[in-house]
């Protein structure tokens, strides 16, 4: 035992020395690739054709040295050495750039361009595209921006309507309470009317007493719409004429003594029809044409026009209401539907009319959008389906 002590001290330091080194040699070749491969595409590639070209060019050298005469020797180093610089220069310079690194570059400033939400310039121009692997990755990464885009406007518009029916909830409960509070006096108001037409025979009086007595059924009926947000109604749908709709809405507006200095032109095409509830349209025309005539100044202009369109297979009918006033301040046009947005707030507006407008049009299935026309004023355009089109026969 004492004889093989000393050659066990004696091996085992020079095995664990031997381990140590191949340890540390793997270790600096993984961290020696691991740098080489952190190297950016163009120094990586510039190394590995200059490594290879050298190869290449070393070996012809030595297997050609022996076969030729030592004074053509030099002129062997030399050839070789320019057509090894020649070719890097023209892989460097043509080669490489065309199909490697424009590409590339291409795609990171795409890419940047996405960061900083410059939409115009994060998709890669079809022209650009090549037919190999790169291009492949361009065109589906443009692929992949577009399905990006298209999901964050779906979710854009999910949410704009979330936020409409959550205002018209809230509305609903707050005209609930208001059409409770009208019904009251409205019903005091259509019993004296009716009494005083049977008491009276003068004709002037008995027409006024007409008038009064349509105005008061059309806010008893606008009162009885304003319940429709609390809770669930059915409204029968029929085909509606556009033009003697609007003509009897600006009748129901002309009652401000402003419509007198007024001009109104109603061009609606007699032939254009509708599918939608009668009344609760007349209410939003209504709206539509009292905000205009606000708008305008003396002598102003106010223009009710149509249009007929096709979409996605069903026709469509668009009414706008124009007028020459001074238009919507920019900073309320993106908002302009939401409840209580008003420019006159503490005059004559509430700021509830436009939110109650578009709730109507949504259940109509249609829509309604604001904007400022470039010849000066504001235009309020109303799209409903066509008479005859896909449209429901009730809505809620």
């Amino acid at each position: 035992m004492k004889s093989f002590a000393p050659t066990l001290r004696y091996h085992l330091p020079r095995r664990a020395r031997g381990t140590s080194r191949s340890v540390t040699a793997a270790g600096e070749w993984k961290g020696l690739g691991r740098r080489f491969g952190d190297l950016k595409v163009r120094p990586k590639l510039m190394v590995l054709h200059n490594l290879f070209f050298l190869i290449l060019a070393g070996t012809i050298y030595f297997a050609l040295y022996r076969e030729i005469p030592a004074r053509a020797q030099n002129s062997l180093v030399i050839v070789l050495g320019a057509i090894y610089i020649l070719a890097v220069v023209v892989l460097e310079t043509t080669i490489m750039p065309l199909y490697v690194y424009r590409p590339l570059h291409l795609m990171l400033e795409a890419d940047k361009a996405t960061q900083d939400d410059d939409h115009e310039h994060e998709l890669i121009a079809a022209r650009e595209i090549s037919g190999d692997e790169i291009g492949q990755i361009m065109r589906s990464r443009n692929e992949t921006i577009l399905q990006l885009r298209q999901h964050e406007a779906d979710l854009e518009d999910a949410l704009r309507r979330l936020e409409a029916q959550d205002r018209l909830v809230h509305l609903g409960l707050m005209s609930a309470s208001v059409a409770h509070e009208l019904n009251t006096p409205l019903s005091v108001l259509l019993g004296s009317i009716e009494k005083l037409t049977e008491c009276t025979t003068e004709p002037l009086a008995l027409d006024r007493l007409a008038r009064m007595l349509r105005v008061t059924q059309r806010i008893k009926k606008i009162s009885e719409g304003l319940v429709d947000f609390s809770r669930t109604r059915k409204h029968e749908m029929e085909a509606v004429p556009m033009q003697p709709l609007i003509a009897e809405a600006w009748g129901l507006v002309a009652f401000d003594e402003k419509s007198s200095d007024v001009q109104f032109t109603n061009v609606v095409d007699t032939a254009d029809v509708v599918v939608g509830n009668p009344d609760r349209l007349m209410q939003v025309f209504v709206n539509l044409l009292r905000n205009a005539l606000y708008a305008v100044h003396t002598n102003g202009k106010i223009a009710a026009r149509s249009r007929r369109f096709a979409r996605n297979g069903q026709k469509w009918i668009s009414v706008s209401v124009d007028d020459d006033g001074p238009g919507i301040p920019p900073d309320m046009l993106p908002n302009i539907f939401e409840a209580f947005v008003s420019s006159r707030l503490d005059a004559r507006g509430t700021g509830l009319g436009l939110t109650v407008a578009e709730g109507i049009i949504d259940q109509h299935g249609g829509t309604i959008s604001a904007s400022n026309r470039a010849s000066g004023g504001a235009c309020l355009e109303v799209t409903l389906p066509a008479c005859g089109s896909a449209a429901k026969e009730k809505i809620r």
